[in-house]
């Protein structure tokens, strides 16, 4: 490998971690499909490093579950359907905790006024200009869920989801083709901002619920819908 590639702090483990980012955002993002083998030798000179660096953030994102070992290499795992469901039921639990635990203790349990504010700013602003309907949608949606967990005082809640959303989002991006569907979304947590500001938490969490599909019919239906729209889009069906 030609040493010009490497900066002085381009060590070994750090080429490692930088592989493993491109490549878990590639994964989750759906620019892998499950039919790609992911040959150590190609994503070695694609990324510029030699095929450690490699071997290794493929252990890391095996270990994550994103990607299984088959006889002849690594592949994109594929979730079935209970294990998508199952996911999608613990990313709900997560969700709806923030407020739950504002509603255990009202007076301690308000919600941060400031990431409040800042999430009405940023979503009235996409009310006013809608983005184009689009897989990508699904980042700001993750920002949203994210903001509101460390908005209730627990970052680990916020840790928590972003590691599920990680595992779900090459499903959930396929929710948002529609100008409809973008719409809804954006009407909905503007709701439940404003429902969290105004301190009404019984109704924030209700609102909550429902956004987020909180029955278990529910999010069976969401897991369904899910993995129909990967198999149509990755070649799979």
């Amino acid at each position: 490998m030609d040493a010009g590639l490497y900066t002085a702090s381009d060590t070994p483990g750090s080429r490692a971690a930088r592989v493993y980012l491109q490549l878990r955002e590639e994964v989750t993002g759906g620019l892998v499909t499950p039919r790609i083998r992911l040959a150590e030798e190609r994503l070695a000179q694609r990324y510029g490093v030699s095929r450690t660096p490699v071997r290794e953030a493929l252990a890391r994102l095996a270990t994550d579950g994103l990607i299984e070992r088959r006889e002849n290499g690594f592949y994109v795992t594929t979730p079935t359907l209970s294990e998508l469901s199952d996911l999608y039921e613990l990313r709900v639990t997560l969700e709806l905790r923030g407020i739950a635990r504002a509603r255990e203790d009202p007076p301690a349990g308000r919600h941060d006024a400031a990431i409040l504010a800042a999430e009405l700013d940023r979503w009235r602003a996409l009310q006013a200009s809608p983005p184009a309907p689009d897989p990508g949608f699904v980042l700001l949606e993750e920002q949203f869920h994210v903001a509101l967990s460390l908005a209730s005082g627990n970052p680990a809640l916020a840790d928590a989801l972003v590691v599920v959303n990680q595992k779900i989002r090459r499903v959930r991006r396929y929710d948002f083709l529609t100008a409809d569907r973008v719409a809804s979304t954006i009407a909905d947590h503007l709701e439940i901002l404003e429902l969290l500001r105004d301190g009404e938490l019984d109704h924030a969490y209700h609102a909550l619920h429902d956004h987020v599909g909180g029955s278990q019919a529910m999010v069976l239906r969401r897991a369904e819908r899910g993995l129909t729209q990967l198999a149509l889009h990755s070649g799979l069906s």
